[in-house]
């Protein structure tokens, strides 16, 4: 991590889930505890989290703002715009501001922290075990170092890749963060089967574990692309090769591709409803 990060104070506005994970992260990764700020609506969750991290509760919104030069949005998107409206004018450009908000989009955010330099990213949740993939869009595309500054902040929680426009933003967003959930789905078919064969609950669960985590790390340490690595474990007229042609009859990339779009709307709805 970058020396002179180290020497700056983060502010958590929220803290949430991704919030935790992220100072974990942080910690872990060796920036100091006593240069951590956070605040939330409910105290209870905000001392149990200083408590365990060693960080500095903060009471009000105003008072994070003012003490932090780089400021964490990770409040619900419904709930966001209102906790900012009364600290608007406290932002400048000196402060980095980074939200991890779905559905705001960069030009609402920038109406709330005028002058500010900003940042939306977006995590997943294997961000929480430290594989996820965490997208992030920036104002100003020539702002020098905030590039930096993002990726050295969220690289402990997975890869970090940057786009460059909200239609990039949204492709990330539904692939990798609604894409965990379209994997977990596939996964509950999968088990459901095997315990249908005599497999009791713990073993199905393994054996789906297991054969999702192998064929992607295959994928990760092959050299060929997965189309080659398919064609690998498939004879023809095979076992594996009845059971694809089945599931392209079926159309399952249909399925998936309208499964992405109806995330994409639901996203672009989201983004309408937020006031």
């Amino acid at each position: 991590m970058n020396p002179l990060l180290k020497s700056q104070k983060i502010g958590f506005l929220g803290a949430g889930n991704m919030a935790q994970a992220m100072i974990k992260g942080l910690i872990e990764g060796g920036f100091p505890a006593k240069n951590i700020f956070a605040s939330n609506r409910s105290e209870g969750k905000l001392h149990k989290l200083a408590e365990t991290f060693k960080i500095n509760p903060v009471f009000s919104n105003d008072e994070l703002v003012d003490t932090c030069d780089i400021i964490i949005l990770a409040i619900k998107p419904q709930d966001l715009l209102q906790a900012l409206e009364p600290v608007t004018r406290s932002f400048d450009e000196h402060k980095i501001v980074i939200s991890v908000a779905a559905g705001i989009r960069m030009e609402k955010l920038e109406r709330y922290v005028q002058g500010a330099r900003l940042a939306r990213v977006m995590p997943n949740t294997p961000s929480l075990i430290g594989r996820g993939v965490i997208g992030y869009l920036l104002n100003d595309d020539d702002d020098s170092g905030l590039d930096s500054t993002v990726e050295d902040l969220f690289q402990p929680l997975g890869r970090v890749i940057q786009v460059h426009d909200e239609d990039q933003f949204e492709a990330l967003m539904v692939s990798c963060s609604s894409g965990t959930g379209f994997v977990f789905e596939m996964m509950m078919y999968w088990q459901d089967w095997i315990e249908e064969h005599g497999f009791s609950v713990e073993e199905a669960r393994m054996m789906t574990i297991e054969t999702f985590v192998g064929a992607s790390l295959l994928a990760a340490q092959a050299r060929e692309g997965v189309e080659d690595l398919q064609a690998r474990v498939t004879s023809k007229k095979g076992v594996t090769a009845a059971g694809l042609q089945s599931m392209r009859e079926l159309e399952i990339e249909r399925a998936l591709r309208i499964s992405f779009e109806k995330a994409a709307m639901r996203n672009k709805e989201m983004a309408r409803e937020i006031k």
